[in-house]
């Protein structure tokens, strides 16, 4: 029997996926989107096969709206891309908070069965342990930053899932991404960056070896989830996952940012030597998350990131797309 469903923020880039893989697997699908930074062309195919409503996530009415006749609600809407954070925070704040709440009572209001937020690694900052358990505490360091805006905004939003609904029939489950990605992600994150930096230097340099500048020193490691992985470890979550659980989605394979740079390069057969600086303020030095309590539902990933980034890197180089007007490569 098919479970109607509604995903805020469905026309973004995990949102998409996500709502393509509801619709094959049968469910009833409304997206709330209101393109800001999303768009409907991600969901081409599938338009005519979902109920799409463009609106603002600030506006409760509209959220109650699309909430009304839904069993499940998928709450992914937010300002997402690292530039944003430092650009935009009061943007950033207000999205996910008031976003949180209107989606929370609506989703109360309307007698919605169950409830599942997507949070984020930024949350943890800089980790104690890693790779990183869900129960590793949760930290803004610096109120004055504007990073933290964005893992500040999904604390409270985390926080809001648990105990603002805590009293209510409505079951709440938390995802907490790690590093995603895949083709169509936008620009503000560091492998798109790095491809359309690398597409870039190739057209203008007649240099044998190229000098990639990057951000940091290039020791700094994260661990990188495919999209496709990324959704199979979501739903999972969703359907199978404990009231209140918190779930990590991601993979265990730690790797550098040198070596990252050095693989997207690799893969396109281009030489180059890396050019390191000084980091953003506030970028954690490490990033890898357990999954075991994922792995205890079933999930393990399916893409190693040799393929992820040959699907990635080789969508950017022939999307004509731009490199962002930044003085470097971001790290997420």
């Amino acid at each position: 029997m098919a479970t109607s469903v509604l995903v805020t923020g469905g026309s973004g880039f995990i949102g998409s996926y996500l709502v393509k893989a509801l619709v094959d697997r049968g469910d009833d699908v409304r997206v709330l989107d209101n393109n800001l930074r999303g768009s409907a062309e991600k969901l081409d195919g599938y338009l005519d096969r979902i109920d799409f409503r463009q609106g603002d996530i600030l506006d409760y009415k509209i959220v109650e709206d699309a909430t009304k006749g839904v069993e499940v609600v998928y709450h992914l809407a937010y300002v997402n891309g690292t530039e944003n954070f430092y650009s935009f925070p009061e943007k950033v704040l207000e999205i996910g908070v008031k976003g949180a709440l209107n989606t929370l009572d609506a989703a109360i209001h309307c007698g919605v069965r169950r409830y599942v937020v997507t949070s984020s690694s930024e949350v943890y900052n800089q980790p104690k342990r890693i790779p990183t358990p869900e129960d590793e505490r949760l930290v803004v360091p610096d109120v004055l930053n504007p990073r933290f805006s964005y893992g500040g905004g999904k604390i409270i939003t985390e926080l809001l899932a648990v105990h603002y609904a805590g009293k209510t029939e409505l079951e709440t489950v938390i995802c907490r991404p790690h590093n995603v990605y895949g083709p169509n992600m936008g620009v503000g994150h560091v492998i798109p960056q790095f491809a359309l930096r690398l597409r870039d230097m190739v057209e203008e340099s007649t240099q044998d070896i190229l000098q990639f500048p990057i951000i940091g020193t290039g020791e700094e490691t994260r661990a990188f989830c495919y999209v496709l992985d990324a959704i199979d470890a979501i739903l999972l979550a969703a359907d199978h996952g404990e009231h209140r659980g918190i779930y990590h989605v991601g993979t265990e394979e730690e790797v550098s940012i040198r070596s990252l740079a050095e693989a997207v390069a690799k893969h396109r057969g281009i030489p180059i030597q890396i050019k390191v600086s000084e980091n953003l303020s506030g970028a954690p030095s490490r990033r890898c998350p357990s999954i075991e309590k994922l792995r205890a539902l079933g999930y393990e990933p399916r893409w190693a990131l040799e393929q992820g980034i040959a699907e990635t890197v080789d969508w950017y180089f022939s999307s004509g797309l731009s490199l962002p007007e930044t003085t470097g490569v971001i790290t997420r």
